[in-house]
């Protein structure tokens, strides 16, 4: 059984109106650059968007963010993207700040199956108005609930047919977390292989966790995102 797919628009077929999305990278690094290229020309609106951050001004995400295609974004750094500060000052974008640990551990939860935890982090700060308070053992936790979505688009380096993953190296980032925590992953590799060539320890998501494969079609240098 493949799980691979040739064309970027079939493989977004999962992709609605509405929908929450999971997106992997750490600004551009590890970015289904490729997924985000294709979500650019289908015909979708009033998304949320779970990331690291919203891509830069005109890259990645930032297309997204300018076609009006994000409803509302969940993150932790956006100030990459000075656009983003622009659209939510004029009310054209909501946005959900969370500190960097805890979009990850929201995420893992999410995948666990759990239906949130309680942390420190954010106790006494703005971050923390509205959410639920609790002492334990005389210290000030606040609930944060697990991260669950309906698509994960993510980035691997490397997976066989049936959907088992390698990453490289930073590029891993928010990538296998994301792929625990959605309805339906979908992902773009630089290479896809037969089963067996894969060297099992290297293995990070196994192919439980994913549905469609494609190969990359764009790719991130130092002169910037270039088809691949």
């Amino acid at each position: 059984m493949t799980k691979v797919m040739n064309n970027i628009q079939d493989a977004l077929s999962f992709v609605k109106s509405g929908h929450t999305i999971l997106v992997g990278g750490f600004g551009l690094i590890g970015a289904p650059l490729s997924l985000i290229d294709g979500l650019t020309e289908k015909d979708v609106k009033d998304l949320t968007i779970v990331s690291n951050n919203l891509g830069e001004s005109g890259k990645g995400l930032g297309i997204l963010l300018d076609q009006n295609k994000i409803k509302k974004g969940i993150g932790s750094y956006f100030t990459s993207n000075r656009d983003v500060g622009d659209k939510y000052q004029k009310g054209e974008i909501e946005l959900e700040l969370l500190p960097q640990g805890t979009l990850a551990e929201s995420l893992r939860a999410g995948g666990a199956g759990l239906g949130g935890y309680y942390t420190t982090t954010g106790v006494g700060t703005d971050l923390a108005i509205g959410k639920e308070e609790r002492e334990i053992e005389g210290v000030k936790y606040i609930l944060e609930k697990a991260i669950r979505a309906d698509v994960a688009l993510i980035r691997a380096h490397k997976a066989d047919t049936l959907g088992n993953l390698v990453y490289y190296k930073t590029a891993r980032n928010f990538n296998p977390l994301m792929a625990t925590a959605a309805k339906k992953v979908i992902v773009e590799v630089d290479e896809i292989v037969e089963p067996g060539v894969l060297n099992p320890e290297e293995i990070v998501t196994p192919f439980l966790f994913v549905d469609v494969i494609v190969e990359a079609t764009q790719i991130l240098t130092k002169e910037g995102v270039v088809a691949k």
